[in-house]
């Protein structure tokens, strides 16, 4: 069995690194989920699927001859999932899913108040490794599948997403769960109808508001409260910069309760800290040259920049000095541009990448993904396995944990109360 034991890691059955077994993704989620629940009842639900998706990879066709896994196989594997740098905590307060999970905003901010994730999604591959990563847990793939929504356990308490926003088919009708068939909030709602959890914490753009003029948000809610049977506040526009990230980052944030739990009033949590300014999550050291744009861009954005001055327009790059709260880290379009950085202590010139022109002599630079981290909050323990661009996309995607955690203490505190 050593020689098994040498080759078998969770990563080498995604067909990479030169392996030549290859395992599905969802089956690497139903493997994971159970180790990392293996000493808590939820682990029950996913045994028996785990252990015959373990016997496939330790045998392939072979499976049906061996009945048991051997105990090292187990250990090997719980030693993966468990020697991360976020774990489940030792003192479990409640249970929560983590549904369209990104890199885990969510997940830390509920873990950090004592949260244990029975079942996290997540569809975009690049995520689920960074997932992976740092939660010892391969999330479920698309949830809008039935065979997903299968793998959801019963009785968690909370249910997590920041879901995207899609268009509804909600002109001239007023049906609620059904005008919001063939969008991502669908399948909430379906999960919400199915197994009922004691509350919900939805994320969203701000732009959610005006949504085809305000319907999509009434439909949303009339669907949670009236389909659905939850009471629901008034979601609440929340802004990461009274939180204690330098990010000027708004978004809405939709709560509710079931109401035979007859919460009535809920409290939306007041800022803690608006002290923070990028110094506080600017890199300590010598930052590498690919981060410094080329003299030729960066004429290129004065050059656009100009344009739209000059049409009344406020587009454009903008540098962020140390003294500032950097605008919303976004992807695409200006995203990256609009927070720019000044930093002389640039030693190296040599060109890093096929740039057009010279490096700068300005000191400006991009910001770097560990400080995009650190501006949704993310610590620095969290690992980044991914190519830089890979690693903007999920940070710009992701919630900022601690506006996050500061209105999830307040849900639990009234589910306590």
């Amino acid at each position: 069995m050593k020689s098994v034991l040498e080759k078998i890691t969770i990563d080498s059955f995604r067909g990479k690194k030169g392996k030549s077994q290859s395992v599905s993704l969802e089956k690497l989620a139903v493997v994971t989920h159970y180790l990392h629940n293996y000493n808590s009842p939820v682990g029950l639900f996913y045994r028996n699927a785990a252990e015959k998706y373990i016997k496939e990879m330790l045998y392939g066709d072979f499976a049906d001859e061996h009945p048991d896994i051997p105990e090292e196989v187990i250990f090997q594997f719980l030693f993966e999932v468990k020697n991360i740098p976020f774990p489940t905590p030792e003192k479990k307060k409640f249970t929560f899913i983590d549904l369209f999970a990104g890199i885990g905003g969510f997940r830390i901010a509920m873990q950090n108040l004592g949260g244990e994730c029975v079942f996290s999604s997540e569809w975009d591959e690049q995520a689920q490794k960074t997932y992976q990563a740092n939660f010892g847990e391969i999330p479920f793939g698309d949830i809008t599948k039935e065979e997903t929504k299968s793998y959801i356990p019963d009785n968690f308490d909370l249910l997590c997403g920041g879901f995207p926003c899609q268009a509804f088919s909600i002109a001239g009708r007023r049906g609620g769960f059904e005008d919001t068939r063939g969008t991502l909030f669908f399948d909430v709602a379906t999960i919400l109808r199915d197994k009922k959890p004691k509350a919900f914490f939805l994320e969203n753009v701000k732009g959610l508001v005006n949504h085809e003029r305000g319907r999509t948000l009434a439909t949303i809610l009339r669907t949670l409260r009236e389909d659905l049977g939850y009471f629901v506040p008034e979601p609440r526009i929340m802004n990461a910069k009274d939180f204690g990230v330098p990010q000027n980052r708004e978004r809405i944030y939709i709560v509710g309760f079931r109401q035979d739990l007859q919460i009535e009033d809920f409290e939306y949590p007041e800022p803690t800290d608006r002290s923070k300014t990028f110094a506080d999550v600017k890199e300590n050291r010598i930052v590498d040259t690919r981060f410094y744009l080329s003299t030729r861009y960066l004429q290129t954005l004065r050059n656009h920049k100009s344009r739209h001055e000059s049409k009344g327009n406020g587009f454009g790059f903008e540098v962020i000095s140390d003294d500032r709260v950097a605008n919303a880290i976004v992807v695409g379009g200006m995203g990256r541009e609009r927070n720019l950085v000044m930093d002389d202590r640039i030693v190296d010139f040599t060109p890093k990448t096929n740039i057009k022109g010279e490096v700068n002599r300005e000191g400006i630079r991009k910001m770097t993904p560990r400080e995009w981290a650190r501006l949704q909050g993310f610590p620095d323990e969290f690992q980044i396995p991914v190519a830089d661009a890979s690693a903007y996309k999920q940070f710009g995607n992701s919630v900022a944990i601690p506006a996050i955690q500061a209105t999830a203490d307040q849900i639990l505190k009234r589910l306590n109360s």
